[in-house]
């Protein structure tokens, strides 16, 4: 077997670290570290959603797991949402990281924000609407919606998700290269569902960019856009060759 690796599997908008426990299993079943930090404000820790909470508060969150857990040759995973806290992490740790992986997630350049730049206009007026009333977070699209067949399976995430904190879609992001330094960057790209959630045609359109850049994978899943809920066997085998290449 491989040597073990520090995996960080972060979440998407309205997830929490529970919904990685399919590729968590797995993964420590080969004999490697799997942290699945639950961002401030979502699932376990929804007790403290508050207006305060913006993208920097999600990027410290995973930041301080890889700094305080002393994790070295971190292969660190985004999820949707969760590429933006990748890509910002990347820049506060990237002694710390051996590879990236977006897996069908966001993929922000320096100066953007998801509010304006991501989500359309209708996610937009959304968002503002409810900043406008005074609000602090926003629910989210079913699983049903976002590709999820299995009702087993739809019952399970639709019980899981929260709100998310609408301060994150606010924030500007600042990036200064470290996410092209890291050796090793994959994309995973969902095909097996049309539409349904906010980017769709934004992930698309990230594979099919980096499929021409040096330095990246890219690769794809028939899945809905929960591939770790949907092909939790699939992504892990992506993360294991990630694993057993990583510097």
């Amino acid at each position: 077997m491989n040597r073990p690796r520090n995996f960080v599997l972060v979440h998407g908008a309205w997830h929490g670290g529970w919904c990685w426990s399919r590729v968590r299993d797995q993964l420590q079943d080969r004999g490697h570290r799997v942290f699945t930090p639950t961002l401030t404000g979502l699932a376990d820790r929804s007790h403290l959603l508050s207006i305060d909470i913006t993208l920097d508060t999600h990027i410290a969150d995973v930041a301080n797991v890889i700094d305080l857990e002393d994790l070295n040759d971190v292969i660190l995973v985004g999820h949707s949402y969760g590429g933006w806290v990748i890509s910002g992490a990347a820049e506060r740790v990237l002694p710390r990281l051996a590879s990236l992986v977006y897996v069908d997630a966001a993929f922000p350049d320096d100066g953007q924000s998801l509010v304006t730049d991501f989500g359309g206009a209708a996610f937009e007026e959304r968002v503002r609407a409810i900043q406008g009333a005074g609000g602090i977070g926003m629910s989210g699209p079913s699983a049903a919606v976002m590709g999820i067949a299995d009702p087993d399976d739809q019952m399970w995430v639709d019980s899981k998700t929260t709100e998310h904190p609408i301060g994150t879609y606010l924030t500007t992001i600042e990036l200064t290269g470290g996410r092209e330094r890291v050796a090793r960057k994959t994309f995973v790209l969902a095909t097996g569902y049309e539409g349904g959630n906010i980017g769709r045609e934004t992930f698309r359109g990230t594979h099919d960019r980096l499929a021409q850049s040096s330095g990246w994978t890219v690769r794809q899943i028939k899945s809905s856009h929960d591939i770790m809920v949907d092909a939790p066997h699939e992504l892990v085998e992506i993360l294991l060759e990630e694993a057993a290449q990583a510097a």
